[in-house]
Parts: structure tokens; C-alpha cells; sequence
């Protein structure tokens, strides 16, 4: 089995929440993860001092391998010729040089596509082709027994609350490419609240049978959380394991100064079923 936490949407800046960090902090270690993803912004706008205080908090998580993507907030907003002409250059001096990286852990394979378009869109992303080509390339020398996790900032899924939202456009193209390349699962954030469920949802896609698992993190440690995660903060832990992906929510009970399960989600693995026993609730994979 492979445990991956993952953070999203941290704002370090104004609207970041210095009691819940600390309690993400407490709870990581008893979590045991095999690897933390953090799926974009990172900063709220993009600022140096953001940055360096980013670089801090992970630096205390440095026992866990990490894939790390930058969101809309970790361009520049205001400092228009930075944003059109170097929009990453403090992202890459402080938190990583790379934009698109890979991680293998364990029987996991993680592609994180950056999908800030600060040249053409301020808030809503983009991913080129280059970069669903790069994911098929990556995917296609793994073995086949591995699990294939893509991680982006924006959502492929339009909202699905009462919130406006609509999917990052070219959502569509890139789901399909995903199921092409025997993608499992999409990790994002951006929403500032959460969604648990699978492409097919939204997108009939051409294989009715093969859609892609959608795991939408809310804001992990700021207070700019959404719709029915108003003021709440939120991660996810996924446990991959040959038959079974499984997601469990956490939710920050202020109260307990503390993150507690409040949801699981448990998805059947390509070519396996779920089947509930009789008077039980657990569940064997076929």
C-alpha cells in the first residue's frame, strides 16, 4: 500500500491560518504518509517573503517525499510585466525549478502539470499539449501493474454545488487524453472545497467504462474556503493498493484544535469490482 496526503490551496500570506498549519503539523506523522502532493497556490500573492514562509512549512515535512505544482495565486497578479515575462522566476528560485514534476513512490507513478496561464488567463487554467504529451510519455515507459496519478492546480470538473464554477477549459481534451494514457486518478484544488468522485460524472468521454477518478482538495490551512466549506479547512489521504484506491476526507474541527476523517471513498481499480457482503459493511474487491 502507497499513502499519499494531499494539501492544497495554502495561501501563505494574509489569509493563511497559523493554528490549523499547526494542526496539519500534529496530525501528518500519525498519518504515516508514503509522500505529500500539495496542488497549487501556495502563496496568496505571489511575494517573496510568501514564498520563503512556503519554503519554511515544507521544509519541516522534508521526511516525506514531496510533489509540489504551483497555482494562479503563485504568479504574480499586479506586477504585470513579471507576470507576462518571468511569472515563475520566485517560484522556481525558492520552491522548486520545476514546473511540471514527476514522482514515483512505491506502486505510484505522480505527474504534476502546471496549469497557470499567466499570459492569457488570470484565474482559470490551461493545459498545452505539450503537456498532455509529456504525462503520455512518462506514463508509457512505467510497467503496467502502476498506478497513474495526475496532479493540477485547476479543476477538469465544472462546480458542483451551488457556487458558480466552470471546468478549466480544455478540461474535456485532457480527460480524454488521460483515459488514452490509463490515468487513474486527478488530484486538484483551486475550488476552495471539495469533490470526491469519478469524470464520468460530468464527461461521457469515449469510453463509457474508463473514466478518471476526481479527488478536488479544499483550502488546506487559509480562510478562504468555499460553498459548503465556508471558513472550514480540509485534506485528503489516498491509499493505493493493487485492487483499491480509497480517499479519506479530513475536516479541521475547530473546537479540537484538530483534523478528523469525517468521509471514505473507496474506487475499484480497473478490470475489479466491488461486492458488499451479506449483512456486513465491508467490502471484497472481485
Amino acid at each position: 500500500m502507497t499513502r499519499i496526503l494531499q494539501i492544497s490551496d495554502l495561501h501563505f500570506g494574509p489569509p493563511f491560518v497559523h493554528k490549523v498549519a499547526e494542526a496539519l503539523m500534529r496530525t501528518v506523522p500519525s498519518l504515516q504518509p508514503d509522500a505529500v502532493v500539495v496542488s497549487g497556490d501556495i502563496t496568496q500573492r505571489a511575494k517573496r517573503e510568501q514564498f520563503e514562509e512556503a519554503r519554511r512549512f515544507f521544509d519541516r515535512l522534508s521526511d516525506y517525499p514531496m510533489l509540489v505544482i504551483p497555482g494562479n495565486h503563485d504568479v504574480a497578479l499586479w506586477r504585470v510585466f513579471e507576470r507576462l515575462f518571468k511569472p515563475h522566476a520566485l517560484y522556481r528560485e525558492i520552491i522548486s525549478p520545476d514546473l511540471n514534476p514527476v514522482l514515483r513512490i512505491g506502486n505510484v507513478v505522480l505527474v504534476g502539470l502546471d496549469s497557470t496561464a499567466p499570459r492569457r488567463s488570470i484565474s482559470n487554467g490551461r493545459l498545452d499539449l505539450q503537456q498532455l504529451r509529456h504525462s503520455g510519455e512518462v506514463f508509457a515507459a512505467e510497467p503496467e501493474d502502476k498506478i497513474r496519478i495526475v496532479v493540477a492546480h485547476h479543476q477538469f470538473a465544472p462546480g458542483h454545488d451551488k457556487v458558480f464554477d466552470v471546468a478549466m477549459p480544455g478540461a474535456r481534451r485532457a480527460i480524454d487524453y488521460f483515459v488514452e494514457q490509463r490515468v487513474e486518478m486527478i488530484m486538484g484544488g483551486h475550488l476552495h472545497r471539495s469533490y470526491i468522485g469519478d469524470s464520468l460524472d460530468f464527461f461521457p468521454g469515449h469510453h463509457r467504462d474508463r473514466g478518471v477518478i476526481i479527488v478536488q482538495c479544499g483550502t488546506t490551512t487559509s480562510s478562504r474556503g468555499k460553498g459548503r466549506e465556508r471558513d472550514e479547512n480540509t485534506f485528503n489521504l489516498v491509499e493505493t493498493c493493487d485492487a483499491t484506491l480509497t480517499v479519506t476526507h479530513f475536516l479541521y474541527f475547530e473546537q479540537s484544535d484538530c483534523f478528523r476523517p469525517i468521509s471514505r471513498h473507496l474506487f475499484p481499480r480497473p478490470g475489479r469490482q466491488l461486492e458488499a457482503m451479506p449483512e456486513s459493511d465491508t467490502v471484497r474487491v472481485t
